[in-house]
């Protein structure tokens, strides 16, 4: 059945929201103040226990801190990382980086700056499940996610048409869903035997779910606790479809927040009521910023959604090489 799921238009932007510039978009190179470096397609931001925001970059091959004060550092270039596309943070403060043209996940101690590979050897394939994650093969890990606890790691296997979950005190790979076909999975099958389009995103809330988007699917689906899967969003549910979406998050309340890149636009999703809005961005490509109505500013290409540290949804607006945060 097809929900009647509607944008928020801008006429209907709510008063109490705001958003702004919080970094990139400069001439300088690390060192300089957040308003003043010069970004390359950042695609993930995430913030550790001190308000310290650690930053990837595409394009740039780097990740890169920013302390409380604005500075910002550089911490690993190119030769580290080869175009990686997600970052996120656990309870015990490891930063995971998901390196995705190595075709692995990296660990980085942030107190030591230490760095181990958690998951991939480097060759491009599908091999592993079952086995140790450092001695399985990945093709194209383009977003990472962990479980609250910090106990499993997801990937967006994008290539090999899988989500996989690491078990990080075994260290054991296995596929939670995509049986490695392209095709749209029957709602209640088995994600691990069903068909996906190509999973570009992965994200886990408290419940036990987790959350697949698939890019040239335009579609958001949901893997429960019991390894079943459904999908939520798809073409024809939203006045206007899903284009080319590339990332999600979870808010505090449970709500699924989606980066459309080429629509241009955040959206959010109310698992509670199936219901889809925008909450940022114009829908056409641009650089204005309207303080007061997150409605009426411009995005470009945002390939990234954080939900951060006081009630702020940090979004990689990539294209224009900065990010932007917000209170809906």
């Amino acid at each position: 059945m097809v929900r009647l799921l509607f944008t928020a238009l801008l006429s209907i932007a709510s008063s109490a929201a705001v958003i702004e510039h919080y970094a990139g978009g400069g001439p300088e190179a690390p060192g300089a103040d957040r308003k003043r470096i010069k970004f390359v397609e950042p695609f993930g931001i995430v913030f550790d226990k001190s308000g310290t925001a650690w930053v990837i970059e595409y394009k740039g091959n780097r990740l890169l801190a920013i302390a409380t004060d604005g500075k910002t550092s550089l911490v690993l270039g190119p030769k580290d990382v080869h175009e990686p596309h997600g970052v996120v943070l656990s309870p015990d403060q490891q930063l995971y980086i998901a390196d995705t043209h190595n075709n692995r996940v990296l660990r980085m101690d942030i107190q030591t700056r230490a760095v181990t590979v958690v998951a991939g050897t480097g060759e491009a394939g599908y091999s592993g499940d079952g086995g140790p994650a450092t001695k399985a093969t990945f093709k194209g890990i383009f977003a990472i996610d962990l479980a609250p606890r910090g106990d499993r790691l997801y990937i967006a296997d994008l290539s090999n048409r899988r989500v996989r979950m690491v078990d990080l005190k075994s260290g054991t790979v296995t596929t939670i869903a995509g049986n490695g076909h392209k095709g749209i999975p029957a709602d209640g099958a088995i994600a691990a035997e069903s068909p996906l389009e190509d999973p570009r995103a992965v994200a886990a809330d408290s419940k036990g779910n987790v959350y697949v988007l698939e890019r040239q699917g335009n579609a958001l689906r949901v893997v429960d606790a019991k390894g079943k899967i459904r999908t939520l969003i798809k073409p024809g549910d939203l006045q206007q479809d899903m284009k080319g979406p590339k990332h999600l998050c979870v808010d505090g309340k449970g709500n699924v927040i989606i980066a459309d890149a080429e629509n241009h636009l955040i959206r959010k999703y109310w698992p509670k009521t199936g219901k889809t809005e925008n909450i940022a961005g114009t829908g056409v490509k641009g650089f204005d910023i309207d303080a007061r109505n997150p409605l009426a500013t411009q995005l470009n290409r945002p390939h990234g959604v954080w939900a951060g540290p006081q009630g702020w949804l940090y979004i990689t607006d990539s294209y224009n090489h900065r990010i932007l945060r917000m209170k809906p």
